[in-house]
């Protein structure tokens, strides 16, 4: 039988097993706590990467749909978006202005709702006017990734720039026809308004002692010679020079154009204005040629304009899409009855008058030589409101360097 020092012994025993077996489990659980903090630490450093990941991807998302957004918004065409029902969800501001209603008022509503667009041609293109401009119209479907229906897109192209651009191609194709016609009637005339000439010298001179034959004979020659004159003309509209460009001061050129009217205009009562600025640059054109065009159309505006009324005479300087000088406009304006819009199409044909005492020239010669120039007329005219004449001129072969030397 054991004794008490036996059982004592054994119990040290198991308690120092104990203590082994604890201290084994904390060194385990300690290695087992340096391995998940190294494994946490390496999901902190891979959480890190993929958040930063995800954040730069999100702000490439944000920068790509504000460059979207931004290039929408530059569009001149109208883009209206719609979804399956057919309701507006996005449009920018080319076609607000477009169809004449703000985004707020678009956004939301049905397209159906919007006048002009009811029904506008799902495949085909439609031309209808909206807010008073031609405008053609195309819808395309819009798809998703799945190649299914997911709304409509609506084109909206203002047709007005293309329209005058086919007006004024339309008028150099008429005027250049009529041109060539009417300078060879002005040859076949011309040839025996010479001999009627040469025989009305030759009567003046054998009834130099009859005082009434030679007047008669006067009459006839004064009216050769306004023959002649209004052939001259004839003659310079359908073959004019070819323009000796060079740099001229244009508000000189204004100047001189306005001395040579003044006497045509003065028993007008008409008060010519010259608003032209002192610092407009250099003009490079053909001084003379710009000088009759800038007469004809402060003539034109002066006779246009009832007694009391003002022409007025202005020059600005065109600007490119990157704020370059492009050219020069110079702009006759009158306070007169304006033009009805049926005749503006006609205004620059040769003959073309609705003045009795008038020969239709003017106008006519006025866009033969910006034509030559390679410039462009504008009217802007409404009935009662008085016209604006402008001619835009190119600003010439110059650099910026020779730009900045002949600024005055």
């Amino acid at each position: 039988m054991a004794g008490p020092g036996a059982a004592t012994s054994y119990q040290t025993e198991l308690l120092a097993h104990a203590f082994r077996r604890f201290d084994q489990a904390a060194v385990s659980l300690q290695e087992s706590y340096k391995g998940l903090m190294e494994r946490m630490e390496r999901m902190d450093v891979e959480l890190a990467a993929k958040n930063e990941a995800l954040r730069a991807g999100l702000r490439e998302k944000e920068d790509m749909r504000s460059h979207l957004a931004a290039v929408l918004e530059s569009l001149t065409t109208g883009v209206v978006v719609t979804d399956q029902r057919g309701v507006i969800v996005r449009c920018n501001e080319a076609a607000e202005r477009l169809i004449g209603r703000a985004r707020r008022d678009l956004v939301g509503q049905a397209l159906s709702t919007v006048p002009g667009l009811e029904e506008p041609g799902a495949d085909l293109p439609a031309v209808m006017h909206l807010s008073g401009s031609p405008v053609s119209v195309t819808r395309t479907v819009l798809r998703n990734e799945k190649g299914g229906p997911h709304g409509s897109i609506v084109l909206l192209n203002d047709l007005s720039n293309i329209r005058k651009l086919e007006e004024r191609l339309q008028r150099r194709d008429r005027l250049a026809a009529m041109g060539e016609m009417v300078g060879r009637i002005a040859h076949e005339i011309r040839n025996p308004l010479g001999s009627v000439e040469l025989f009305a010298s030759m009567l003046r001179r054998d009834l130099a002692e009859e005082p009434q034959g030679r007047a008669y004979t006067e009459h006839i020659s004064s009216a050769v010679q306004a023959m002649d004159r209004l052939l001259s003309n004839l003659l310079l509209y359908t073959r004019p020079m070819s323009p000796s460009p060079d740099w001229h001061p244009a508000v000189t050129l204004v100047r001189d154009s306005l001395v040579l009217a003044a006497h045509a205009t003065v028993g007008l009562r008409v008060d010519v204005c010259n608003q032209a600025a002192e610092e407009v640059p250099m003009l490079w054109c053909d001084a003379a040629q710009v000088k009759q065009v800038v007469l004809n159309l402060v003539l034109n505006a002066a006779q246009a304009t009832p007694a009391g009324g003002a022409v007025t005479v202005t020059i600005t300087e065109e600007r490119g899409s990157h704020g370059r000088p492009a050219g020069m406009r110079m702009a006759v304006a009158d306070t007169g009855s304006g033009i009805d819009s049926t005749l503006l199409s006609r205004i620059f044909d040769p003959f073309f008058t609705t003045r009795e005492e008038g020969t239709g020239l003017g106008l006519a010669i006025v866009h033969a030589v910006v034509e030559g120039h390679h410039g462009r007329v504008e009217v802007d005219s409404e009935a009662g409101q008085g016209s604006t004449f402008s001619i835009v001129l190119p600003q010439g072969p110059q650099s910026d360097k020779v730009a900045g030397v002949l600024r005055r």
